[in-house]
């Protein structure tokens, strides 16, 4: 089942979540309507607040980024990717030197930044299965699941933003929190 995106303005956008167990009732169902759900907004992560539940999980599939490559560019050392869902995971170490990428967010659409990131990390988390995995990723991939961790964290990518640059985007902003914008995909304004 398609979700809606939570847009930007939305409180649970800003706690930290919970974290979960193997009883969380129909757990494979939420994370099947998650998948759906961000391939439906063309996304390539999506984290539980932004649909509107307030638990330590996201899904990323980092595929999607070497599968639509052109030959000209970049090259990652991540390739081809994950996909993955991380439930209840924790950031054991970020190493690596960082970088600036043009970062963007379902819940805050038109709106694309650059955001600086480690290059490397390493997560402890569960899988869907909930056994427990410790595991370091790179490039690409550790970006989209920083960006992601950091919904879990009540975080978001605009809060990387320079503060000049952050009241130059406040009225996009506004708009969006207002409902002023139009996607392809289902959203909602909570308060």
């Amino acid at each position: 089942m398609i979700l809606p995106i939570v847009a930007y303005g939305a409180a649970i956008l800003r706690k930290v979540s919970e974290p979960i167990n193997a009883d969380y009732p129909n757990l494979s169902g939420l994370i099947a309507d998650m998948w759906e759900t961000m391939y439906e907004s063309n996304g390539i992560g999506l984290a539980a607040p932004q649909i509107n539940k307030n638990i330590r999980l996201f899904v990323v599939d980092s595929t999607q980024i070497f599968a639509n490559a052109e030959p000209e560019d970049e090259k990652y050392p991540d390739a081809p990717g994950i996909k993955k869902a991380f439930i209840n995971p924790t950031i054991v170490e970020l190493s690596g030197k960082e970088w600036a990428y043009n970062e963007g967010c379902l819940s805050i659409p038109k709106i694309r930044e650059d955001v600086t990131r480690h290059e490397t990390v390493t997560l402890q988390y569960m899988d869907e299965k909930f056994v427990s995995h410790t595991d370091t990723f790179n490039g690409m991939t550790a970006r989209v699941i920083l960006h992601e961790y950091d919904h879990i964290e009540g975080k978001l990518f605009i809060d990387y933003v320079k503060p000049l640059r952050r009241k130059m985007l406040q009225g996009k902003l506004n708009d969006i929190n207002k409902g002023k914008v139009r996607v392809d995909y289902k959203m909602i304004q909570i308060k």
